[in-house]
């Protein structure tokens, strides 16, 4: 149970939040990325933006091209041609140009690729298992500190039970709160089906696999309340089972801990 400090601190961090407007959570008719708050979706939303540059570029091109031909290739400005005869130059340009486009775009891909699967020394390690359809969260960093584990379930709020300023679909009783500026790693994993452990705002998404640990990592960059769905068709209530990932300063982390209850060992 939190203590009345970690509860007026997280109260505080609500209001902190709607007043920043981060866009952290779906907004409705959105077409863009939520805001990133990783290195990670900073990253996939840098790379989006060169490569739509590099296709709108392709697609005005292409689009050029085809109409300029259609308008002069027409039965009544170009009559029937005697013979039909290849252009080899022509056809090397639009082979070997659009390769050296393909390694330009694939350079810092496989560079995002590989960093999105590097855990750089965790600090934290967090154990995500899906169920059926709710997270069960471990914090076995404590485990010999906090009595009875650090663990928690994490049910999605009803409509009818969520509060002025709560997002309908994803909100939950028990958050995930972690550190800011901090390495932390994710194990996800899976007691049934398969699911998904998904935060667009963090660039994480990894499959939970029932007998599989599948891993992922987090350095969140500012504080904040980041909104997540499990993106896996995992039967009925699989629109049921949100995600929230609660960032907040150390000292704060260190409190919602110490509200679990330390042991004196």
């Amino acid at each position: 149970m939190y203590n009345n400090l970690w509860i007026i601190s997280n109260k505080k961090i609500k209001i902190k939040n709607m007043i920043s407007k981060k866009l952290d959570s779906p907004e409705p008719w959105q077409m863009s990325f939520q805001e990133g708050a990783t290195p990670i979706m900073e990253g996939i939303i840098s790379l989006h933006n060169d490569i739509m540059c590099i296709i709108v570029f392709i697609v005005i091109f292409v689009c050029w091209m085809l109409f300029r031909t259609i308008y002069l290739f027409t039965s009544n400005k170009n009559k029937k041609p005697l013979h039909i005869v290849h252009g080899t130059t022509i056809e090397l340009a639009w082979t070997i140009i659009p390769s050296f486009i393909l390694m330009f775009i694939a350079v810092p891909s496989f560079a995002l690729l590989y960093s999105m699967d590097e855990v750089i020394d965790p600090a934290i390690t967090i154990k995500a298992i899906g169920h059926q359809w709710y997270w069960t969260y471990e914090y076995s960093d404590y485990n010999a500190l906090v009595s009875e584990g650090l663990n928690f379930d994490s049910y999605m709020i009803q409509e009818d039970d969520l509060e002025l300023g709560q997002l309908r679909l994803l909100e939950v009783d028990n958050r995930v709160v972690v550190p800011t500026k901090t390495h932390i790693r994710i194990l996800i994993t899976s007691a049934d089906v398969i699911h998904a452990w998904a935060i667009p705002s963090l660039g994480v998404k990894a499959d939970a696999m029932p007998g599989r640990l599948n891993q992922a990592q987090m350095f969140i960059k500012r504080e904040g309340v980041f909104h997540g769905q499990c993106s896996e068709l995992c039967g009925v209530n699989h629109g049921f089972m949100p995600i929230v990932v609660e960032g907040v300063s150390f000292k704060d982390y260190i409190s919602w801990v110490t509200s679990f209850g330390l042991t004196s060992e």
